[in-house]
């Protein structure tokens, strides 16, 4: 039998005597030191931003600094891989993206299981892609782009900014569910893959939409359609892929996860706090600015919705034969 020491001991029974609620109290104090949120991309891109103006919010409401810190590599599984490895304690959290959903799929083997090893906290953010092609393509809708990709097999050249990232799956999902026949082009990041849009040297592409929006303003590329199941409020006028495919729906997304074990309370902490943080109209416009818009779901929405995205991406990659280089 384990004897503790003495001291351990009577800090126990002193705890236990006391009234349920302090003991409660107790426990709502998180955070109580700085909270860390992991961000498996490089500083300065869209998702880093969105995680900087969330955190700062948070810092503001949890009276405690919301640190983000960025861990880019092997498509944010070193950044997963860090917050699993950390104390289960709400001190210690990861910015959870579209990319957790597809690494299942698009590697061979994990060290983790993310499904069973990070728990949902909230989600933050959906991302709007936009079907964009050069002027140059004679095709305005994506009625038209299906029409000619169909009768011009093999000749369209479909650019992503990265193999298994949501801009090429995006595009695979549009030729598992028409039968069109397109060549990927994957390049590493979405400026050089534009650059080339823009030229010429590609046709098409699924873009982030707040990238491609100089360009679709200035006529250098035109808008088809967007993957969302809603339009978006800055192209009100481009449709949905769904309003001629029925179904079609993709999107890039962002939430808050933790570790395996980490307390309750500090998930309904931080739940309640990032909802909160959404629902104010400055952090909105701001959200909106970067063609997100605020998605303020809860442990168990969000939770369904990763399954249900692991499953559904699952399908792409097995259908295009997608590994993650």
């Amino acid at each position: 039998m384990m004897r503790l020491p003495r001291r351990a001991f009577l800090g126990l029974a002193a705890a236990a005597a006391l009234p349920a609620s302090v003991r409660s109290a107790l426990a709502q104090a998180y955070p109580t030191r700085p909270v860390r949120l992991i961000v498996g991309y490089s500083a300065g891109g869209t998702a880093d931003i969105v995680a900087r103006i969330i955190a700062q919010r948070l810092t503001e409401r949890l009276g405690q600094p919301v640190v983000v810190e960025n861990k880019p590599g092997a498509t944010t599984n070193i950044a997963t891989q860090a917050v699993i490895s950390a104390a289960p304690d709400g001190h210690t959290l990861l910015y959870v993206t579209a990319a957790n959903a597809t690494n299942a799929s698009l590697y061979a083997s994990l060290p983790f299981n993310f499904m069973r090893d990070i728990v949902p906290v909230a989600g933050l953010v959906e991302f709007t892609l936009v079907l964009v092609v050069n002027a140059s393509l004679p095709v305005h809708s994506i009625g038209e782009f299906v029409a000619y990709a169909r009768a011009n097999p093999g000749k369209i050249s479909m650019a992503s900014f990265g193999v298994g990232t949501t801009s090429h799956l995006s595009g695979e999902l549009l030729k598992l569910v028409t039968g069109i026949d397109t060549v990927h082009v994957p390049y590493r990041g979405g400026a050089p893959m534009i650059t080339d849009l823009v030229t010429g040297q590609v046709q098409a592409a699924f873009d982030a939409l707040p990238e491609s929006l100089p360009h679709i303003r200035t006529g250098a590329l035109r808008p088809l359609a967007v993957t969302t199941a809603a339009r978006a409020e800055s192209l009100p006028d481009i449709p949905t892929i769904g309003d001629t495919i029925p179904g079609y729906e993709a999107s890039s997304w962002a939430g808050i996860g933790a570790p395996r074990g980490t307390p309750p309370a500090a998930i309904e902490t931080l739940r309640r706090e990032a909802a909160a943080a959404l629902a104010d109209p400055a952090i909105r416009a701001r959200l909106n600015d970067l063609g997100s818009a605020p998605w303020p779901l809860g442990p168990d929405a969000f939770g369904a919705y990763i399954a249900a995205e692991t499953e559904k991406w699952a399908k792409v990659v097995k259908f295009a034969g997608v590994k993650a280089e």
